[in-house]
C-alpha cells in the first residue's frame, strides 16, 4: 500500500494531456497545496502564539506589530482557510454533479466527505484563538449550535470544560487546531489519494 502511494505520487511517466487543465480544474490538487499553505503559516504563527486567556489577544498584537511579515502571515493563514473551504466546497459539488461518489469511487467519496467535515470543524476551532469580542461571540454560538444535536452533551464538554474563553477550553481548542486536526487532515489526505490511484481515478493508462 505504501508504495502504490508514492508511486501515485511519483508515477515513472506523466502524458503531456494529464497537465492539461480540464473540466477538474484540479481542484482536490489545489486544495491541498491550499492547506500545506495553511500548515507552514499556522506553524510559523505558533512560534509566537501563547495559548492562554491573558495572553492570546496580546500575543496576535505582537505578532502583527512585532513580527518580521507577522500581518502578511497571518493575513495569509486567514484567506488560506477561507480559499481552501471554498475549494473542497466547489470539488465537492464538482464530484456530485458528475456522478463520481459511485463505485469504485464511494470510498473516495467518503474520505472527502470526512475531509470536507474536519476542514470546517478545524476553521471553526481556529476562530477563539485570537481571544478578541468576535472570537467569543463565534464560538460560543457554534458551541451552542453543537449544544442542540442528540447525544452532544458529552462533545460539548469535552470542547468546553469550563466555558469558553476560560483556560482549559482554549488550550483544548488550541490543541485540536493546531495539531488533532491538521493531522488527521494529511492522513486522511494520503487515504484519499490512495483510493483515487486504486479506482484509476487519476492516470488511468498506469
Amino acid at each position: 500500500m505504501f508504495l502504490d502511494f508514492i508511486i501515485h505520487l511519483f508515477p515513472r511517466t506523466v502524458r503531456k494531456e494529464d497537465l492539461r487543465l480540464k473540466v477538474t480544474f484540479c481542484l482536490g490538487g489545489m486544495a491541498f497545496t491550499t492547506f500545506l499553505v495553511l500548515a507552514v503559516s499556522g506553524m510559523l504563527l505558533a512560534f509566537h502564539y501563547v495559548p492562554s486567556p491573558a495572553g492570546a489577544y496580546g500575543s496576535i498584537q505582537s505578532i502583527e506589530s512585532d513580527v518580521f511579515c507577522g500581518r502578511y502571515i497571518r493575513g495569509l493563514h486567514r484567506l488560506s482557510s477561507h480559499v481552501f473551504l471554498v475549494l473542497l466546497a466547489l470539488h465537492a459539488l464538482r464530484v456530485a454533479l458528475r456522478g463520481a461518489y459511485r463505485p469504485p469511487r464511494e470510498w473516495t467519496w467518503l474520505l472527502g466527505c470526512g475531509l470536507m467535515g474536519l476542514a470546517v470543524f478545524g476553521a471553526w476551532s481556529g476562530t477563539l484563538l485570537p481571544m478578541d469580542q468576535l472570537a467569543l461571540w463565534a464560538t460560543q454560538t457554534g458551541t451552542e449550535l453543537v449544544r442542540s444535536l442528540p447525544f452532544s452533551c458529552s462533545l460539548v464538554s469535552f470542547l468546553a470544560p469550563d466555558g469558553v474563553g476560560q483556560p482549559r477550553t482554549l488550550v483544548r481548542f488550541y490543541m485540536l487546531h493546531t495539531l488533532l486536526v491538521p493531522a488527521s487532515i494529511a492522513i486522511l489526505s494520503g487515504f484519499h489519494f490512495y483510493r483515487i490511484r486504486k479506482s484509476k481515478g487519476v492516470l488511468p493508462w498506469l
